[in-house]
């Protein structure tokens, strides 16, 4: 009883600091997230905004910097709204850009450094934008996009070299330019793009989705309200800028609170502890798989003698929640779930482990996230006789939609027939639009929400649904598996899709073992009768595991030179998979 009263008191308080910041965009509607920056600046110019790599970046460098990029976008003619595209690795000249074009009403389009060829071609596309600043070190990207793409930017480069004399040199026209803000004939509000943030294109192409002032207002102090960072935090950001949870997240809670953001070009397991120690930091951003890489790893000097009082982020998963807490003595983790695209924000403000949020039942009317029945073998959502959506029981899981109101709460893609599809009418009565997740939850009794899996992961096999998730939690702790990517694939003869799970690997597994582990760990139905070997799995730059491409290229021996595996449940264990037996299974002759 003395839990739940403490818990109700962390939430109630942790929800009105978060309402109380969020009231700011009542009565100051026109204060944009780069005017607040640059009002810090103003008040607190030798502050430390950013670390990074040695350098200490004030406020004031920060805001200097900020106003001769917006100067740029002004004396380059582009008019309000006009698009920057932005492909760069993580370092304060990023946020620099961003802030300076969008304080003058510019949008800018934050692009992928993951990206070659055609998925670069389209998302450049996309943006609609006219010039491109783009990083020195992503040189090599840009130049395998179509001829096309360097034909219709006007292509700026950020720390060039000799080699790249036919572009044009970003630092060289800002040097020229004025550091104070540019006098504009029109008023920045909320109301204007501010960042177009793209999927991780996980499924298909990327979608640049909108992001509004307001929304970034909105997604920066709801994290800040949650987070209560002051001026002496330091927070840890080794995630992209060019996505959410780094860019929008991380860097908002320091930004807009005074405090400095310690930044990382890129994660490295080998020296986040030391980084950790080195900054004195307070506050880190994670991914479930950064908690995961460094649980994998060995045991640091600096791994328990830190100042760290928080955790933020989303996808720990249940399984290594606790461990990581108590190996890395992690005070409190906030974990949180939401779509850049979307109107659903989620956050586990008391800590309970595996929860991505909570919705009392005395909210659930003022928050308007629901969680409705699905069929996964349709894949869309189960209607009553009356045409009308069904709401799900407790801990039953089905997909999480969230109400979109007539003030404008979903701001979904910059495709708008894409944005179109993440829309769902006649929900629980005539003409109401909800935008669609596509996540399955679940919610238990005391309002407690977990993540389930995204529709497309789960799949039916002998008549029961699967969720990929859980089958990968199957094989944590078993010698020699680092990663475990699940998916469900087509069987000549059979309805729905077996499970087949590629493996990355540190050394031979035992295949005896191994069945044994998953046989006692899961249903019959939901073990994966196919099993791939690989050295490395391939992830999205925020470490989500790619599956589709893994979907599309199946479990033929003849066209997949790693390792296969097929379950023999005759035998107990996993067999080779040659071409043989791989033709028994494409003719039927065998009873699975």
């Amino acid at each position: 009883m003395f839990k739940k009263i403490f818990n109700e008191y962390i939430y109630l308080s942790t929800f009105g600091r978060i309402y109380k910041a969020l009231k700011l965009l009542d009565s100051k509607p026109d204060l944009t997230i780069p005017s607040q920056i640059a009002l810090h600046a103003e008040n607190n110019p030798n502050s430390v905004a950013i670390y990074f790599e040695g350098d200490e970046i004030t406020f004031g460098d920060l805001i200097k910097r900020a106003n001769k990029y917006a100067q740029w976008f002004v004396d380059n003619k582009m008019p309000r709204g006009g698009v920057v595209a932005l492909m760069m690795e993580n370092r304060p000249e990023f946020l620099a850009c961003w802030i300076g074009i969008t304080q003058v009403g510019g949008t800018v389009a934050l692009i992928n450094t993951n990206l070659i060829g055609q998925p670069l071609d389209y998302s450049l596309n996309i943006s609609h934008a006219k010039h491109l600043i783009l990083g020195k070190e992503l040189y090599d990207n840009f130049s395998s996009t179509s001829d096309k793409s360097k034909n219709d930017f006007s292509i700026w480069v950020q720390g060039k070299g000799k080699e790249l004399n036919h572009y044009n040199d970003i630092d060289q026209a800002l040097k020229t330019l004025p550091d104070k803000m540019p006098e504009i004939n029109y008023e920045v509000n909320n109301t204007d793009s501010a960042l177009y943030i793209y999927t991780s294109g996980t499924t298909g192409n990327p979608k640049a989705a909108t992001l509004s002032h307001k929304r970034l207002r909105l997604m920066m102090l709801g994290f800040k309200g949650a987070s209560r960072p002051t001026r002496k935090d330091r927070i840890y950001n080794v995630l992209p800028l060019y996505h959410s949870a780094g860019g929008v997240i991380a860097a908002g809670i320091s930004l807009t609170s005074g405090a400095s953001l310690v930044l990382k070009r890129k994660f490295s397991v080998n020296d986040f502890w030391d980084d950790v120690h080195k900054y004195d930091v307070t506050i880190f951003q994670y991914i479930g798989e950064l908690c995961r890489y460094l649980l994998n790893a060995p045991k640091h000097k600096y791994e328990n003698s830190h100042n760290i009082r928080l955790a933020i982020g989303n996808g720990l998963r249940p399984d290594i929640w606790e461990s990581f807490k108590e190996r890395f003595k992690i005070r409190n983790i906030l974990e949180f779930y939401g779509a850049t695209e979307g109107n659903i924000s989620l956050i586990n403000y008391d800590g309970k482990v595996g929860a991505i949020g909570r919705i009392p039942r005395y909210l659930e009317k003022i928050l308007n996230i629901n969680i409705i029945k699905f069929d996964i073998e349709k894949e869309e959502p189960l209607r009553d006789e009356n045409g009308f959506c069904i709401p799900c029981e407790n801990n039953e899981i089905g997909e999480a939609i969230g109400k979109i109101a007539m003030h404008g709460t979903f701001e979904g893609y910059v495709d708008k027939v894409a944005s179109k599809k993440k829309i769902l009418t006649n929900v629980f009565e005539e003409g109401d639009q909800y935008f669609r997740s596509g996540d399955l939850l679940s919610k238990d009794k005391d309002g407690y929400i977990y993540f389930a899996d995204r529709i497309g992961d789960t799949f039916r096999w002998k008549g029961e649904n699967v969720a990929t998730s859980e089958v990968a939690e199957a094989f944590v702790g078993f010698e020699g598996v680092l990663e475990a990517n699940v998916y469900g694939v087509y069987i000549p003869g059979s309805d729905g899709k077996a499970g087949m799970a590629a493996l990355s690997t540190n050394k031979d597994i035992n295949l005896i073992k191994l069945y044994e582990k998953l046989s006692l760990s899961l249903p019959a139905y939901a073990q994966p009768l196919i099993i791939r070997i690989k050295n490395e799995m391939e992830t999205t730059g925020t470490f989500k595991h790619r599956k589709i491409e893994l979907v599309k290229e199946g479990y033929s021996p003849k066209n997949i030179s790693e390792p296969l595996y097929f379950c023999d449940h005759q035998s107990k264990k996993y067999i080779p998979l040659d071409s043989n037996l791989f033709d028994r299974i494409q003719n039927q002759e065998l009873k699975l």
